[in-house]
């Protein structure tokens, strides 16, 4: 049984999540000690539960100690086998940090899985939900035909956003005689992701948003203003996008990316290339201060020439770990450390880290 320690590095909840997919695709067993050690109130919270319970209608896994703060988790995967499951994760819970432990492993099951996925869609801590439809999604649909659709935002505290996904395998990792043939039959018949360089920056775009009861202060729109205020200086265009939702709590934030291509006008599909900023709103803060917050964001992976920002990189771990390939980030952050530890453990120290040009990379 593979064993995790859940205080490693920042001591959240990314080691369990990255823990929980691996262990799934992998059918290897855990053990995690001192979940969420460093938090400031440690052990298990319910969305950690909510991607343990869906695990468990996924692949029929058997968990031990799975109660709302437990420091201790031991978990046994079954075999993965797609279905419909609808989640609601209650109050803003965020949607996006529950995908971690519950995508990787439904996109190898034996046929397609839907989510319905009920909870936070903007909220902190968290990557926002067009973060995770307009940069991470596109570098995965080399391994998955996937569909996301956002269909209602969720603020804090009462969340109450949807999000719907259909996942149709590619590879179907127990038709395989042994995981590794699987994971030599996908580098086979998939690009690796190779993300070194920005390139050409061709465009930004991003997305502003807001409750509709705050539709008459146009924050929204003075979000939107604001960031392309600050976006001036680079000779491209810049679309962002001001929308109004029905939602249960108050709330507003703005997602921008820019996308960059290796030769000009000429964009790679199987490896894009896009780094984000955002920002989210809050009581007394003005629409503009949000809108020029999350253009610095933005200005900042621009300017560091890395072609994953520091959000991305967390998130690419598991693949490159398991399929190959090279990322230049702008930032090795603890999230990203914190996941090639989790990944490690059920791989092997397989990762090289070029800490001085802040690559990271495995054969």
């Amino acid at each position: 049984m593979i064993e995790l320690d859940g205080s490693y590095k920042e001591g959240g909840g990314q080691i369990l999540r990255t823990a929980l997919a691996l262990s799934t695709l992998m059918n290897e067993p855990f053990e995690i000690s001192d979940i969420r050690k460093k938090r400031p109130n440690p052990g298990l919270k319910n969305q950690h539960l909510f991607c343990v319970r869906t695990l468990e209608k996924l692949c029929s896994a058997k968990i031990e100690n799975a109660f709302l703060g437990s420091d201790n988790l031991r978990y046994f995967p079954g075999k993965i086998k797609g279905k419909r499951i609808d989640i609601d994760i209650q109050t803003a819970g965020s949607i996006s940090l529950f995908l971690q432990a519950v995508l990787l492993p439904s996109m190898f099951a034996d046929k397609a899985v839907r989510f319905n996925i009920t909870g936070g869609t903007d909220v902190k801590w968290a990557a926002p939900i067009n973060f995770l439809m307009e940069a991470f999604l596109p570098q995965i649909k080399k391994y998955v035909d996937i569909e996301c659709r956002l269909v209602k935002r969720g603020y804090y505290p009462k969340g109450n956003g949807k999000v719907e996904l259909k996942i149709s395998p590619k590879f179907k990792i127990f038709s395989y005689d042994n995981f590794d043939e699987f994971c030599n039959d996908v580098k086979e018949n998939t690009e690796r992701i190779d993300l070194t360089g920005q390139g050409h920056l061709i465009q930004i775009k991003g997305i502003s948003h807001a409750s509709s009861s705050l539709q008459n202060a146009e924050v929204a729109e003075r979000q939107a203003k604001a960031a392309e205020m600050a976006l001036k200086e680079f000779n491209c265009p810049v679309n962002i996008q001001a929308e109004y939702n029905e939602a249960l709590s108050t709330g507003s934030g703005i997602t921008l990316w820019a996308i960059f291509s290796k030769n000009e006008n000429e964009i790679d599909f199987n490896n894009p290339i896009r780094v984000t900023g955002d920002a989210l709103g809050e009581k007394g803060k003005k629409a503009e201060d949000v809108g020029t917050e999350a253009a610095k964001n933005l200005v900042k992976e621009i300017e560091s020439r890395a072609a994953v920002d520091k959000h991305l990189a967390d998130q690419l771990i598991p693949f490159i770990g398991l399929f190959g390939g090279k990322i230049k980030v702008s930032e090795i952050s603890n999230h990203t450390r914190t996941n090639i530890y989790a990944t490690e453990k059920f791989l092997g120290n397989s990762f090289m880290i070029d800490e001085k040009r802040k690559v990271i990379s495995k054969e």
